[in-house]
C-alpha cells in the first residue's frame, strides 16, 4: 500500500479528514522549504503538496505566482525541489509528498529520468495541472511502475465524460478545485461542493481532497464535510509572504494548527 493510500486509509478509521497543505518550493528561500515541510507535518498536515516553480502558471493566482518568482529568483529547480524531498526523506518517512506543478520542467528532464529521480527522492504522488489525463498516459505509466501516484484536477465544470477519463488514470486522490477561477479567489460556493461530490463519488472511488479559496479554519470545517481532505495554499503562501523570515516556520505552523483544530472540533 502506497504512504497516500495508507495515509487516507487510517483517516477514514480514525473518522477524520486529512489536511493537505500546498507551500512552493524554494519560498522564501531554498534553505527554509525543508524545515518548513517538517514544521508542517509537526503542526497536523496529512499530506503535504510541495509546488514546483514555474514561470508561466496558468491556474496560480498572484500569491502563488509570486511564489513562484521568488524562488526562480534563487534559482530553484525541479533538481533541487527532488532534492528537498530527499532531504526531508532522512527524518520523515511517513508523511506522503506530491509535487504540484506544469509539464514544462518534467518534459525537460524526460518522462522516465523525472519518474525514477522522484522515486529515488521518495515522492508519493505528482499533480501535473497542464495535463489533462488523456495527454498523461505515457507519464502515468512510468510512475505507476515506480508506486508513485498520478494525480489528477477536477472542476465545477467537468463533464461526467471527463470524470470518467480522469477515473481511468487517476491514483491515491482526486484534487476538486472548489471555484471557478485561480488560486486564492474568494467566491467559494459550499453549495456547489455539496452537489458536485456526490457525483464525482459516483465515478471515482478515491478520496477527494477540496483546494481553491479556503482560507481560514471555519471553511476549512465546511468543506471537511463534503470531501476526505481539505487542501490549503494561497492561505499559507501570504503567510511566508507577509512574515518576517525569522517568524515564517513559526507563524505557518501556527496557522496550520489553527485549521487543523478547527477541522478536529
Amino acid at each position: 500500500m502506497s504512504r497516500i493510500a495508507a495515509t487516507f486509509a487510517a483517516l477514514a478509521e480514525r473518522k477524520r479528514k486529512g489536511l493537505i497543505p500546498f507551500i512552493t518550493a524554494g519560498d522564501p528561500d531554498p534553505e527554509l522549504t525543508v524545515p518548513l515541510m517538517h514544521a508542517l507535518a509537526g503542526a497536523g498536515a496529512d499530506l503535504i503538496e510541495l509546488g514546483v516553480p514555474f514561470s508561466d502558471p496558468m491556474a496560480d493566482g498572484p500569491t502563488i505566482q509570486r511564489s513562484s518568482e521568488r524562488a526562480l529568483s534563487h534559482g530553484t529547480s525541479l533538481v533541487h525541489v527532488l532534492g528537498f524531498v530527499s532531504e526531508f526523506r532522512k527524518t520523515n518517512g511517513r508523511t506522503p509528498v506530491v509535487l504540484m506543478g506544469y509539464a514544462n520542467p518534467i518534459e525537460a528532464m524526460g518522462y522516465e529520468r523525472f519518474a525514477e529521480a522522484a522515486r529515488v527522492s521518495g515522492v508519493d504522488g505528482v499533480l501535473v495541472v497542464d495535463y489533462p489525463p488523456e495527454e498523461s498516459a505515457q507519464l502515468s505509466e512510468f510512475l505507476e511502475k515506480r508506486e508513485i501516484d498520478a494525480i489528477f484536477l477536477l472542476a465545477p465544470t467537468s463533464s461526467a465524460s471527463r470524470i470518467e477519463k480522469v477515473a481511468r488514470y487517476a491514483r491515491g486522490y482526486v484534487y476538486y478545485v472548489s471555484l471557478r477561477g485561480v488560486t486564492g479567489a474568494a467566491h467559494l460556493d459550499l453549495g456547489e461542493i455539496a452537489h458536485k461530490i456526490p457525483l464525482i463519488r459516483t465515478h471515482i472511488h478515491l478520496p477527494i481532497g477540496v483546494g481553491f479559496g479556503i482560507r481560514d479554519g471555519q471553511t476549512a470545517r465546511d468543506v471537511a464535510k463534503f470531501s476526505d481532505a481539505v487542501i490549503i495554499g494561497s492561505r499559507l503562501v501570504q503567510e511566508i509572504e507577509e512574515s518576517p523570515r525569522s517568524r515564517v516556520i513559526d507563524n505557518v505552523s501556527a496557522l496550520v494548527r489553527d485549521i487543523r483544530g478547527a477541522m478536529d472540533k
